[in-house]
């Protein structure tokens, strides 16, 4: 059955509310707003869709069910209503577009209507007036009389006088007439009161505006007054206020009903008429209902409570007849004839009376009215009350006949009856606390006795006591006796709380003692002190015969061993009194105690010292001693201690725990045969004390003396102490002596740490005086005391004596070696004094100062652990102390010699070189061998006080030896001293003895050579290991080199470390192991160049513009003897030499005088000597002066590899100038200040490395070369030559050249110009020879040099570019670096800090470090370049393709910026492809042109100065509208085309400052 067709939308203009008639217009007040029925338009569409949804849905249902033409027919349909309805909203949409112009015209239609309408209406309200309302319309006959009255008189007199009579009432009295009324009617009641008989309980009353009120108190109130002043007139009652109140349960509520009220005024009103005691009336009637009503609010509180809180048991209601009686009785419990109970009634014989309280049993009638005055008779009427002061009188008669029983068998008591509910307290013991006394007080309930101790709530008598009290009291004095013994128990536990001891009652015996003391009984104690677990303290506890409340206490001290059972065996040990060493509790078995012996003290005896003062009348078993304290007035022995505290207790267990330590530590005294006075009081009773008597002399016993006799002050003469000399030091007999002397007393006491709260050993040593006066402020009087400590916790007094003996033998050792120099330092010729001074002497530590300022220290002690002594190193204010490096050779050296003079003199002579050696710096560096591997920059190996090793990066090692007069000595450690073989750790450092020639001073190195060393030929040997220059000083044997002083091993018989010989008149022969400064022509190093330099600031060298010849020809120039020339001319090449003996060498084509190489060191030429032409040659023999070695020679053997194995002598200035931090000779380079050795370690370094690269890479070949130092080797057509700068050796410069085309050969098609080499050579040596000094950034430079011609000029240009970036010009956005080494932001394509330049199928990848320029406010104005963003940017360059682009890796996450230069260099390489030019350089600065980040800035004005990032390159200068330099055309600063800014040339812009940071 097909489906009923869904009613089709009518159209708009069928809609109602659109088109004419009456539906058009709007309802009333709507006319200007939206008109109705409309319809928002996506309200349209979402019903539309809705419905199409709904009709397709059934259909999907009901077709299946149908045959195929009916499903067409029904799809077709379907089809054609949606597809109608569709188009109809089409065009209802297209319709929309002018709906503004339809709502307009609604807008009008609308306004029109509403004006239609209104006339309509206006026509139909007039018509329908004129024909219905005006046709009946009349008007009324005003009372124009009535209208005129008002209006002109303002009142109205025509109202009927009915109105006036009946309505409007009469004028009141006057205020006047209502006061003379009232006075009047006070003056009759007063009247009638007098005349009348009046009731005494009516007697208070007041008379006031006209009424009389009689108030009875807690029953009623009532006021009356009289209707006139006639006597026959009766009274009228006017109000009644009933004053009975239930506080309790009334809830507040008035407890009568006005109703009644109103009842109780109408009857006494009807009484008064004609009653002639009409006011007795009254009262008999009020106070019989107030009566009434008290009995029934007693009655209902009785329930209340007998309801909520009491149950029949405590109370109970036995009898209550309304208004006349209430009996309730209570303490049922008890067991009494009569029971307890009291009735509340009124007096039957006089009705007048109040409510009366009668008592069963009865109570004297003054509690009784008592009771009823506070319950009954009072505002608050409360059962409760009269219960609970009914309960409080019986419970204070009860507790007052017990009172008389305690005193019947306890006298001289005080006892105390008080407080609510009434409590009486019985007093224990004499004196006792309130808390500690019975208090007895009875159960309010029941009535029973209830008995507690307050401060002992959980004693077990009081059961007892209390069941007796309730029962039968005959026991009660035994009870009383039991609770006195358990009571002091308990004052015994508090009195040892704060005391290192236990109380109990019982010990674990496993048979009981024979003692009749230690029977089972409980009126002992058993004292366990901590510190002695087999000490026990037994107390025995008696009542005084004449006064039980006192306590007298018995004290015995027993000795207890432990055993597990009967067969175990207990040795003699145990009866002494040493202590066993204390275990902790879980290895102590569970064993039994067995009592050894026992001993009784005096109580007396024990409790009173030598400083208590005695009162002879008292007597001695008063307790009113305090110990061995002074004993204070007896008007305070009662507030000394509280009542708990046992005195005698206490002073007895600490008098056993304070002296048993003592005791035990006296028989370990005598154990080891060191005589003591015993146990001693010491004054004013102030502390225990035990005297040692003397101490024996240490190491007779335990050691073995092997120490020789000391020598005398003779340590300046440079003799040495026999090798021999070793072990304890001897302790001479005299000196024993000396010390005995100043031994005044030695006192052991005992204290407790406050922090800890450990017992402790106070060892007190008091001397007289001190050998050795010093500076300290407390060690300035006579009296020097010496306090030690040791634990008691370990109960191991053996040790203690030994540690004691152990300290004895510090003091005693020190004082050897401070004797001795005592009296050294007293000898002015050794000067000693103004080496150092004594800062403190403590006769356990020895602390001296030294230094330019006295103010680093060096504490020397004994130690027991190594049997020697040993030294500890303080550091100053303003210096640190270097000595700590050599702590060990020191202490050794002392422990050997036993000489604190020679120490002295080491620390004196050696602090200026420690001090130097201090400054370098000691940090792990990596990148170094390996770039994940740190290693040390220097690390210092002290060999013996005046022998010091330095390595630096585990390669170099450095030789130290400390001399006199302010010598060093200083060689190769690589070169061993014993062969002629190079120690297999090290390599030696080339160049070693001509770098440290610079730095001797030649008149201190006269000084330091000794006389036998300038007499004694040389060897034919030494000329084959380069002649004398290489000797620092030759042995008498002379054979060798290396057996001279300067080279002999520690243990040699002639080294002494330092050696203190008489000044030498220098001889006139030149130093044997310092060339003579080089001729001109050997191109030599000379002095300081034409600038100062910061390592020369030791010395005040001449002017450079003056001529200064030298003295005679053997002082080289150095930084220490600078010798300038007046006339510096710039060298092209580091050796000239070299030039002259190599005529294919490059290097002779340029001449010195028309050519400046800019990063060569200047090599000032030395000042002609007199006697000497400028064209003297160095072949001359003997021109330095007679027998004078060759000059060509000289140099010759100072670069030789084995040089460096001969010491070279350097003063301690010249050493500090070569190990402290300075600015690096080559300003331009913006690098930390390092000290010159580290510079030339790190060049010679350098070096190594560059020629190891050269002997591994197959691109590099090496050339030969005859100038030692020199690293020479070709590529591709590039000759490079690297050498130290001869003038200061701490930089590396490389010299490139072009090699002659071979002759079978053509010319190669492109080479690189002069200033394209100049930017190589500038940027080896500021970027890659500079420090940090890396390996691997000379592997980049390498790979760099081997790359094609062409391909190597773009990377000059970035070189060019980022030594000078004042050369892009404005067009640059970012400022670039080239990156030697892998930096850690980089794309971790290649592992951190190795070379980043990598070569592979044809392909070149590099890392450029990319640095945003900040804008700057205008011309010369400094930027900003902190904040500035960097990036690390991977490029590949395919020379095949010559394509320049980013290296990217799959999957990596990339920044906006790097994505942005990535696509950058993909869009230069498919738009500006160049077949005939290389694209690297141009691809760049397209790059650093257009690259933005995501935040970009308006650009900058034109003409902004650009800043170089990294640094200003070296030797290219730019001036002002000039090339930057003066043969570099402009053409060659970048290709003719880049990109698609075009050509970048430079401009004039200042010089900005470096930006610190970007690998190097």
């Amino acid at each position: 059955m097909a489906p009923t067709p869904l009613p089709l939308p009518l159209p708009l203009e069928q809609m109602p509310g659109v088109g004419g008639g009456g539906g058009g217009y709007l309802p009333a007040g709507q006319e200007g707003g939206p008109r109705i029925n409309t319809m928002s338009m996506s309200v349209l569409i979402d019903f539309i869709i809705q419905r199409t949804y709904h009709e397709l849905t059934v259909l999907a249902e009901l077709l299946p069910r149908k045959t195929d033409m009916e499903r067409k027919v029904e799809i077709y349909d379907y089809a054609a209503r949606t597809r109608h309805l569709f188009t109809r909203l089409n065009a209802l949409v297209k319709w929309g577009n002018s709906v503004s112009k339809v709502d307009k015209s609604s807008q009008i239609m609308s306004f029109l209507d509403k004006q239609n309408m209104l006339f309509v209406e206006t026509a139909d309200m007039l018509a329908r007036m004129s024909r219905e309302t005006l046709v009946r319309a009349r008007l009324p006959n005003f009372h124009i009389p009535a209208a005129v009255e008002v209006l002109t008189t303002g009142t109205y007199n025509r109202l009927p006088t009915c109105i006036r009579e009946r309505i409007v009432p009469a004028d009141a009295i006057t205020p006047a007439e209502k006061r003379q009324t009232l006075l009047r009617l006070n003056q009759v009641i007063q009247h009638r009161l007098v005349t009348g008989k009046l009731l005494p309980q009516m007697r208070e009353f007041r008379i006031r505006n006209g009424r009389v009120t009689f108030e009875v108190k807690h029953e009623f109130s009532v006021s009356l007054t009289v209707m006139g002043d006639n006597p026959t007139v009766p009274w009228r009652l006017l109000d009644i206020d009933v004053l009975v109140e239930d506080k309790e349960t009334g809830d507040g509520k008035s407890l009568v009903h006005p109703l009644q009220v109103n009842y109780i005024h109408q009857l006494i009103q009807a009484r008064l008429v004609e009653n002639p005691n009409a006011l007795s009336e009254v009262y008999n009637c009020l106070h019989y209902f107030c009566q009434s009503l008290q009995l029934e609010v007693l009655y209902t509180q009785t329930l209340r409570l007998n309801y909520e809180r009491l149950d029949d048991n405590n109370i109970t209601v036995e009898e209550y007849v309304p208004g006349v009686k209430l009996t309730v009785s209570y303490w049922r419990d008890l067991k009494s004839e009569l029971g307890y109970r009291l009735t509340v009634q009124s007096d039957p014989s006089e009705i007048g009376r109040p409510l009366a309280v009668v008592h069963v049993p009865s109570l004297g009638a003054k509690e009784s009215a008592e009771v009823a005055d506070r319950a009954v008779r009072s505002e608050h009427l409360s059962m409760e009350r009269l219960i609970v002061h009914t309960v409080y009188i019986r419970s204070v008669s009860r507790l007052s006949d017990l009172k008389l029983e305690f005193q019947a068998f306890l006298k001289d008591v005080d006892f105390n009856l008080q407080g609510t509910p009434a409590i009486l307290t019985v007093p224990v013991l004499s004196p006792c606390l309130r808390a500690e006394q019975i208090h007895i007080t009875i159960d309010t309930h029941t009535g029973m006795f209830r008995c507690h101790v307050p401060k002992h709530l959980d004693c077990p008598i009081t059961e007892e006591m209390q069941d007796c009290l309730n029962g039968d009291r005959g026991k009660l004095p035994a009870l009383l006796s039991e609770l006195r013994f358990w009571i002091t128990h308990r004052r015994c536990d508090k009195t040892l709380q704060h005391l290192p001891a236990t109380a109990t009652e019982t010990l674990p015996f496993l048979t009981p003692p024979e003692q009749e003391l230690l029977q089972p009984g409980r009126h002992k104690i058993y004292v366990k002190l901590h510190r002695h677990p087999n000490i026990v303290l037994v107390v025995q506890l008696k009542e005084k015969s004449t006064m039980p409340n006192e306590m007298e206490y018995t004290f015995h001290l027993g000795f207890v061993a432990f055993q597990k059972d009967e067969q175990d065996v207990i040795d003699d040990s145990a009866k002494q009194l040493v202590s066993v060493v204390a275990q902790p509790h879980s290895d102590i078995p569970k064993c039994y105690s067995k009592l050894m012996r026992l001993i009784e003290f005096d109580t007396f005896v024990a409790t009173h010292g030598p400083g208590t003062e005695v009162d002879a009348e008292v007597s001695p078993h008063k307790r009113k001693s305090n110990g061995d304290l002074l004993a204070p007035p007896a008007k305070q022995q009662k507030t000394i201690f509280p009542a708990y505290f046992i005195p005698e207790l206490a002073h007895v267990v600490a008098m056993c725990d304070e002296k048993i330590p003592f005791m035990n530590l006296a028989q370990t005294l005598s154990k080891h045969n060191i005589p003591h006075s015993g146990l001693q009081v010491e004054a004013n009773a102030t502390s225990l004390v035990l005297k040692i008597l003397a101490l024996p002399q240490p190491g007779k016993t335990t050691f073995v003396n092997q120490q020789q006799q000391q020598q005398g002050p003779a340590a300046g003469t440079g003799e040495n102490k026999p090798s021999g000399a070793s072990g304890l030091p001897k302790i001479e007999p005299h000196v024993w002596d000396d010390l005995m002397r100043r031994v005044l007393s030695i006192s052991v006491r005992s204290q407790t740490n406050k922090n800890s709260q450990v017992r402790i050993w106070v060892v007190e040593f008091v001397f007289y005086s001190t050998p050795l006066q010093s500076s300290h402020q407390k060690e300035q009087g006579s009296r020097r005391t010496v306090y030690l400590t040791y634990e008691q916790a370990n109960h191991d007094f053996s040790k203690t004596v030994e540690d004691l003996l152990n300290d004895w033998s510090k003091i005693v050792y020190l004082y050897t070696l401070v004797y001795d120099f005592a009296e050294q330092l007293r000898n002015k010729r050794l000067s000693l004094c103004d080496m150092l001074v004594v800062k403190s002497y403590s006769y356990m530590n020895l602390l001296l100062g030294y230094g330019p300022k006295k103010e680093v220290s060096c504490n020397i002690y004994w130690s027991v652990q190594s049997h020697g002594f040993r030294l500890t190193f303080v550091g100053g204010m303003s210096a640190v102390n270097a000595h700590s490096m050599m702590r060990d050779q020191l202490a050794q050296h002392l422990n050997q010699q036993h000489s604190l003079t020679q120490i002295a003199q080491i620390l004196h002579e050696t602090y200026n070189p420690m001090s130097s050696i201090a400054k370098l710096p000691v940090l792990p560096f990596l990148g170094i061998p390996r770039p994940q591997v740190p290693v040390l920059s220097f690390c210092m190996l002290a060999q013996s006080p005046c022998l010091m090793r330095l390595t630096y990066q585990a390669v170099y090692c450095l030789e130290l030896r400390f001399r006199a007069n302010r010598l060093v000595s200083i060689r190769d450690g690589a070169s061993s001293r014993f062969e002629r073989n190079v120690v297999e750790e090290f390599t030696p450092i080339q160049g070693l003895k001509a770098f440290l020639s610079k730095y001797v001073d030649e008149s201190a190195a006269y000084r330091g050579r000794a006389a036998h060393e300038d007499d004694n030929p040389l060897s034919p040997m030494e000329d084959a290991f380069g002649g004398p220059s290489s000797v620092a000083g030759v042995s008498a044997g002379g054979s060798s080199p290396f057996l001279c002083t300067g080279m002999r091993g520690p243990q040699s018989p002639r080294d002494s470390g330092l050696r203190f010989p008489a000044p030498h008149t220098p001889p006139s022969s030149s130093n044997p192991h310092t060339p003579a400064s080089p001729h001109p022509s050997a191109g030599a190093a000379g002095g300081s160049g034409a600038q100062g330099h910061g390592n020369f600031n030791l010395t005040s060298p001449p002017a450079p513009h003056m001529p200064h010849p030298s003295p005679s020809g053997l002082m080289p120039s150095s930084p220490l003897n600078p010798q300038p020339s007046p006339h510096m001319v710039h060298s092209p090449g580091p050796n000239t030499l070299y030039m002259q003996s190599h005529q294919d060498s490059p290097f002779t084509a340029m001449s010195p005088a028309n050519n400046n190489w800019p990063g060569s060191p200047s090599m000032p030429r030395p000042s002609p000597r007199p006697g000497q032409s400028p064209e003297h040659k160095s072949t001359g023999g003997g021109a330095g002066g007679a027998g004078g070695p060759d000059r060509a020679g000289s140099r010759v053997t100072l670069n030789r590899p084995w040089a460096g194995a001969v010491p070279t002598l350097l003063t301690h200035e010249a050493l500090e100038t070569l190990c402290r931090p300075s600015p690096h000779p080559n300003k331009d380079i913006n690098v930390p200040d390092m000290s010159p050795l580290e510079r030339f370690l790190g060049c010679v370094y350098m070096r190594r490395q560059l020629h190891r690269n050269i002997q591994s890479e197959e691109t590099l070949t090496a050339l030969n070369s005859t100038e030692p130092g020199v690293v020479l080797f070709k590529v591709d057509g590039l000759q490079c030559q690297v050498v130290l700068n001869q003038m200061h050796m701490q930089t590396l410069h490389l010299k490139i050249s072009q090699l002659p085309p071979m002759p079978d050969k053509l010319p190669p098609p492109f080479q690189l110009s002069q200033d394209d080499l100049m930017v190589i050579e500038q940027y080896f040596d500021t970027r890659v020879a500079a420090p940090p000094y890396r390996p691997n950034s000379l592997h980049s430079i390498c790979r760099l040099l081997n790359l094609p011609a062409q391909v190597l000029k773009d990377f000059v240009q970035i070189m060019r570019l980022e030594l000078k970036p004042e050369l892009g010009g404005d067009q640059l956005k970012w400022t670039v670096q080239m990156c030697m080494r892998m930096p850690p932001s980089a794309v971790p394509i290649v592992p951190i800090g190795n070379a980043c330049v990598v070569l592979g199928r044809m392909k070149i990848l590099f890392f450029l470090q990319i640095t945003r320029i900040p804008y700057g406010a205008g011309m010369g104005v400094p930027k900003d370049w902190k904040d500035s963003p960097s990036l690390v940017l991977p490029i590949v360059y395919d020379i095949q393709t010559n394509v320049t682009q980013m290296a990217e890796r799959t999957g990596q996450v990339t920044s906006p910026t790097m994505t942005a230069a990535s696509t950058l260099l993909r869009r230069f390489a498919e738009f500006n492809a160049q077949q005939n030019q290389c694209t690297l350089f141009p691809a760049i600065t397209d790059l650093l042109t257009n690259l933005q980040l995501a935040t970009e800035m308006p650009q900058p004005p034109p003409n902004q100065s650009i800043g170089p990032p990294v640094g200003v390159g070296v030797g290219v200068g730019v001036g002002v509208g000039s090339s930057p330099n003066p043969m570099m055309p402009m053409q060659q600063l970048q290709p003719q085309q880049v990109g698609p800014q075009g050509p970048v040339g430079p401009g004039v812009y200042p010089q900005m400052g470096p930006n610190p940071g970007g690998p190097q």
